[in-house]
């Protein structure tokens, strides 16, 4: 059966094709430690009780039918206060766009800006801007980044391939890494965007920045920066994108909003009632009123933070233990999200069976089977297989598990030739 080319040519996502590995392995009784998932176990990380309780209470009361397109006025009038709040940004509940979680938000921003051969720019690592530049036919410019920076691209990177350029992504904290922009290198490249818009004519398309900020509340001693507070002329050209995934331990409850110019923000509007993403109307409700309440969202942060702290803390502890023994480790200390940077240099080597673990997905494939330790190679966020980095999720563990997972994996190690 024949289908379009698009389909034909979408690549599959290779942080499902080892999470279906490992979710076998479970089933048939392997202990995994996973520490692929970008999600968060709901057992050991639930929601917060306030949230839990106005959801139930929004089902009980029958709110079941279709919320306005571009959400509930009281969530986004909830929104808008907590940006003010929290951020010092200035956007009304008019330029705020809810939406099932952030996907259709990042959707809806190439849709609305880029055309077929229009240049996007974005770093890898990054998550899954390679697939929405196809979804979208664009002409995906991507950028390398560096350990030294922490894995951010700098001005310096950026500057060579801005010309023509429609559309700039940035994350931070920044997923795979979690790591995270500094006030002068996230003001640095907002300085070039401005210059570059400065120049181009009223005819052209300007260069829009896609600044995802879906993890800037889970951040560990480090302060989060974005483009506006930085730059109030930045307003003109960024759009936002954020909500409840992450900061809330609220992954499956669907509720993102985005916000940005005005013009941007009514197409995206326009767009997506044609898909049907809202986020569901209870759920809505819900969060429009636990993010009015300040010391109920303060409380639950900094516990659930704390929780993560922890466990990162403990997994980074471990890496460098196993470094200061000689092995071919690396992580970069946690600042931010769910996630830490390992850096286990051992492509090339044998396994005990003779078997050489050519590229990194084969070395996650023998750690899953003979550690027990389930990673993500940064060849998922469109690196190359010969990069030995992976992205460590803690969101999934509980903190005995990572302690439990770190002897195995010396153990396997070891075993490598």
């Amino acid at each position: 059966m024949k289908v379009s080319k698009l389909a034909s040519n979408l690549i599959g996502s290779e942080i499902i094709k080892i999470g279906n590995e490992v979710n076998d392995l479970k089933a048939k009784g392997a202990q995994i430690s996973n520490l692929t998932i970008g999600d968060l176990n709901s057992n050991i990380y639930p929601i917060p009780g306030d949230l839990k309780e106005g959801i139930r209470k929004a089902y009980n009361n029958n709110l079941t039918n279709y919320p306005p397109a571009n959400g509930l006025q009281s969530l986004r009038t909830s929104v808008s206060h907590d940006l003010k709040k929290r951020w010092d940004l200035n956007y009304s509940a008019d330029d705020i766009l809810i939406t099932a979680g952030s996907r259709p938000l990042i959707y809806a921003i190439f849709k609305t800006i880029v055309d077929a051969g229009d240049k996007v720019i974005y770093p890898i690592p990054s998550w899954n801007n390679n697939h929405y530049a196809y979804l979208t036919n664009a002409n995906a410019v991507e950028v390398q980044t560096q350990e030294s920076n922490n894995f951010l691209p700098t001005a310096d990177d950026l500057r060579p391939h801005l010309d023509g350029a429609v559309l700039l992504c940035l994350c931070s904290p920044l997923n795979p890494t979690g790591t995270m922009f500094t006030k002068e290198q996230l003001s640095d490249i907002c300085e070039l965007v401005l210059e570059e818009n400065s120049r181009r004519g009223e005819d052209e398309k300007p260069l829009y920045l896609m600044y995802d900020q879906i993890y800037a509340m889970l951040t560990f001693g480090s302060e989060h920066y974005n483009p506006v507070s930085l730059f109030p002329k930045m307003q003109d050209y960024t759009i936002f994108v954020d909500g409840t995934s992450k900061c809330f331990a609220a992954t499956g409850v669907r509720v993102g909003w985005g916000f940005g110019p005005s013009l941007v923000v009514e197409k995206m509007k326009a767009l997506l009632t044609h898909v049907g993403a809202w986020a569901p109307k209870p759920e809505q409700e819900a969060v429009a009123e636990f993010l009015a309440n300040d010391s109920a969202v303060d409380t639950f942060l900094q516990d659930y933070k704390g929780k993560l702290n922890t466990s990162l803390k403990e997994l980074h502890l471990g890496i460098q233990n196993l470094k200061a023994k000689g092995f071919a480790v690396e992580s970069i200390s946690p600042m931010g999200a769910l996630y830490l940077t390992i850096k286990i240099d051992y492509l090339g080597k044998r396994t005990p069976e003779g078997k050489v673990l050519e590229n990194s997905t084969d070395l996650v494939f023998y750690l899953i089977n003979d550690a027990g330790v389930a990673l993500v190679p940064f060849s998922a966020f469109g690196n190359g297989k010969s990069v030995p980095w992976f992205r460590a999720s803690v969101g999934g563990c509980s903190l005995g598990d990572i302690k439990d997972c770190l002897p195995n994996l010396e153990a396997s190690l070891k075993k490598l030739f």
